[in-house]
């Protein structure tokens, strides 16, 4: 499978009609533009104002992102287009999803804290999430195992983006500590404990959904198998709940923490994203594998 908007012609896909995929083309083509259009400015003012100060110019392109990665997102996921009502739903729509979640986060936290520093480099992320999601845009599912399905993929994304926003704050939790060992002022930084307890606030919300989602998949799951999916979420479970439970405990902090976030978000990536990729992109398999 060649990295293009190839695939969204499959007579598979779409039921004859280049609607849906047109539709998909153009919003994902809006959201690529406004997020290459953030990431691409530059703030005029200081340093320190840069960081304090909303850049007033990236306000329309990534609303304008914003909205368009939504409705391509939409677009894609929810079938529309389909020859059987279903949905659809691969690797690139989920870290598209994960993408837009985490940039949703972040613009409601801007208006009231300081992250702008951030904002460029969460604009470049995301246009290569939507580009990931139009080349490959997911595979049909007509019908769902149980009516319990559509809830586990629900709870599932939603842990992704708040793993995803706990690994943001991380890094700018790292950064801030580097800074700080480093004797370099922050001007319109936040402080480092209040991004400490943001990130682990983030991490304690993930875990709980993600408990709900593996609890959901088990149980309408007719033949649990210990596959690489399961396997490994379970696994990225048992290393964030163990985050928690040694910063309860022992007071885990600083680097070690963020280590085992890191290792727990990655290992969560590879197993729907990573299995998936692997399925659909190198193996070549469809939906059935």
């Amino acid at each position: 499978m060649s990295l293009s908007p190839a695939p969204l012609g499959d007579a598979v896909a779409f039921a004859g009609s280049p609607g849906p995929s047109v539709a998909l083309a153009v919003a994902s083509g809006l959201a690529l533009l406004g997020y290459v259009w953030v990431g691409l400015l530059r703030a005029r003012a200081s340093e320190g104002d840069a960081i304090v100060r909303r850049p007033l110019r990236s306000v329309p392109p990534m609303a304008l992102a914003w909205t368009a990665h939504f409705i391509a997102l939409f677009i894609d996921i929810s079938g529309y287009g389909l020859a059987t009502p279903g949905a659809r739903f691969g690797f690139a729509p989920a870290l598209s999803m994960t993408a837009w979640l985490v940039l949703t986060v972040y613009l409601i936290e801007s208006r009231f804290l300081p992250l702008h520093s951030v904002r460029r480099v969460l604009a470049w992320l995301a246009a290569v999430a939507v580009l990931l999601a139009w080349s490959f845009p997911g595979e049909s599912r007509p019908q769902a195992a149980s009516p319990w399905a559509p809830l586990h993929w629900v709870l599932g994304l939603a842990s992704y983006g708040l793993f995803g926003v706990a690994v943001l704050h991380a890094a700018l939790m790292n950064r801030a500590e580097l800074q700080l060992r480093r004797k370099q002022s922050t001007p319109g930084g936040l402080p480092l404990l209040q991004l400490e307890r943001l990130t682990f606030n983030f991490v304690a919300a993930g875990v709980g959904v993600l408990s709900l989602a593996i609890v959901l998949g088990w149980w309408f799951t007719p033949h649990w198998k210990w596959d690489h999916k399961n396997l490994l979420a379970v696994l990225g479970w048992l290393v964030l709940a163990g985050l928690l439970v040694g910063r309860r405990i022992y007071g885990w902090r600083g680097r070690r923490a963020t280590r085992w976030l890191y290792a727990g978000a990655a290992l969560l990536l590879l197993s729907y994203a990573g299995s998936r990729f692997v399925l659909e992109v190198v193996l070549q398999r469809g939906a059935g594998a």
